[in-house]
């Protein structure tokens, strides 16, 4: 039975490709860690602004043992403009280096992770804790304080007593 007390295990991203890693990455090989997904679209404005930079930043700040940052490219609008190749391009002019998956293209306009985690737009950011759970969803602009504040907060979380969350 669910508890309304405890968030949900957070569900796992569709992908069709990888950028910036040698490996398919899943959620399961992440736990341990605090995950960044921030999902973008690089026609959105917003994205390229705040939400790339803001996610670079956490890349660059936070140890990647601790906190794993992942890009998700959810097309839902201008599809031929956005293809993969395109976003490769985008990737290395824009310097991202961290972890970029292509969301997979779902059966409506929606892909299929944007809708598994009823995304409403982009840029959508989302924090995953130590042990899977969802425990924020951001749509738009996020402030570095409360984010830096949110992921500190999963991180410590379990650190005292040795758990894992």
């Amino acid at each position: 039975m669910e508890r309304p007390d405890i968030p949900p295990l957070a569900p796992e991203w569709s992908v069709s490709q990888w950028f910036n890693t040698d490996v398919p990455l899943t959620l399961a090989s992440l736990r341990g860690r605090v995950v960044l997904i921030e999902a973008f679209q690089m026609l959105c404005p917003g994205c390229v602004s705040h939400g790339l930079p803001l996610a670079q930043g956490v890349h660059r700040l936070f140890p990647p043992e601790k906190v794993a940052v992942i890009g998700l490219h959810t097309v839902f609008e201008h599809h031929a403009a956005m293809t993969p190749i395109s976003l490769e391009a985008f990737l290395y002019e824009y310097r991202v280096t961290f972890p970029v998956g292509v969301d997979e293209a779902g059966s409506g306009a929606m892909p299929v992770t944007m809708e598994r985690y009823r995304m409403r737009g982009t840029p959508s950011l989302i924090l995953i804790d130590r042990i899977g759970r969802l425990r924020a969803h951001h749509v738009g602009q996020v402030q570095e304080l409360r984010l830096g504040a949110e992921i500190a907060t999963l991180m410590g979380e379990g650190e005292s007593t040795g758990e894992n969350g």
